[in-house]
């Protein structure tokens, strides 16, 4: 009998019953881990398609050695040890991703020039939000779900060692126990801790953390829509003044694959009005990506109608202001990637 493991399905992280001896239909008890196990995979190693990679990678290793299994741990627990190889192996291979704003200096917002073009393996990815989270559970862990996936945090956690990275997402992100990450690791719960203190001091230096009562307790919640609706507003009618008071004073604006950016409330608008002046006119449609407000930017076609510039995550202090734009440009591989229309018209 041939057995497939499908990679369609996106599933959230409900308790599920655990197999007590070999199955034909090992795909279908695989299978339900496959949303979580791509949002593990995608913290740990800042892309979306490479966390994919993992993912099928660990289902396939799962299948093979599935007859191997005994039980000793719960499925779950097995298949985050095979994923977690997975990912160690994609990054002893890899460099780690990065965003504009990690490789250097901002420009003045009047050059034209945009900087070097830098290949997508260099990037931190934007991801589709019901790819990698649980549409429900705890509050708590809701928030730090959204947290976790956000660029800022991603592109600090491949600041991390492998390790550190992956004992601050299991134990700070899946609330596992220091014991159950040792027992993974094949380490102690001394080191996972020593692991996790360095972990958050290298975060600490960045100004990051994973806070479950702070994040819950947003009076804006994990996406704030009120304040996505006022920028896009702004944006479409390209009102300057009304985007000046959405966005914090020290707000970067960045479009991946280019390394140019600009920081500043008064840059990030000279940059709209003088080298980015061909967004006015533009349409967009909000998505769900990264935890975080975004879009996806439609400029003004000559020809008629609308046609795709860029997929837009928005961060923000939670206070009522923009903190960074992040323009994904490679719309040809983003675009699909989240069920968007090639145009509008």
């Amino acid at each position: 009998m041939t057995h497939t493991v499908p990679t369609s399905a996106r599933t959230t992280t409900a308790a599920r019953p655990e197999p007590d001896r070999p199955t034909d239909d090992v795909g279908a008890l695989l299978e339900p881990y496959r949303g979580e196990l791509t949002g593990y995979c995608y913290r740990m190693l800042g892309g979306a398609f490479e966390a994919d990679d993992a993912v099928q990678e660990t289902m396939l290793r799962a299948w093979r050695a599935y007859d191997r299994f005994e039980g000793r741990s719960s499925l779950r627990s097995w298949l985050y040890r095979i994923a977690t190889n997975v990912c160690f192996d994609h990054l002893g291979s890899s460099k780690r991703r990065e965003r504009p704003m990690g490789l250097g200096g901002p420009q003045p917002a009047e050059e034209q020039y945009f900087g070097d073009v830098l290949p997508e393996e260099k990037w931190v990815e934007p991801v589709p939000d019901e790819a990698v989270l649980p549409r429900a559970g705890d509050p708590a862990d809701v928030a730090v779900g959204h947290e976790s996936i956000r660029l800022a945090f991603v592109a600090a956690l491949q600041h991390l060692p492998p390790r550190q990275r992956a004992v601050l997402v299991l134990r700070e992100v899946l609330r596992w126990s220091a014991a159950e990450v040792a027992t993974l690791l094949d380490t102690t719960v001394a080191s996972v801790n020593s692991a996790l203190q360095r972990a958050r001091a290298t975060l600490g230096s960045k100004a990051l953390r994973l806070d479950a009562g702070q994040a819950a307790d947003r009076s804006w919640g994990p996406v704030d829509e009120d304040l996505l609706a006022r920028y896009l507003d702004a944006f479409e009618r390209y009102d300057m003044d009304a985007l000046v008071r959405l966005l914090h004073e020290d707000a970067v604006l960045n479009m991946p694959p280019y390394t140019m950016w600009v920081r500043g409330r008064t840059e990030v608008v000279r940059w709209m009005v003088g080298p980015g002046r061909g967004c006015r006119g533009s349409r967009c449609v909000p998505v769900r990506a990264n935890g975080s407000m975004a879009y996806a930017q439609y400029r003004l076609d000559p020809t008629g109608g609308w046609s795709p510039w860029g997929l837009a995550v928005l961060e923000d202090d939670g206070g009522g202001r923009i903190t960074g734009i992040t323009t994904f440009l490679d719309t040809a591989t983003w675009f699909p990637r989240f069920g968007l229309p090639a145009r509008l018209e």
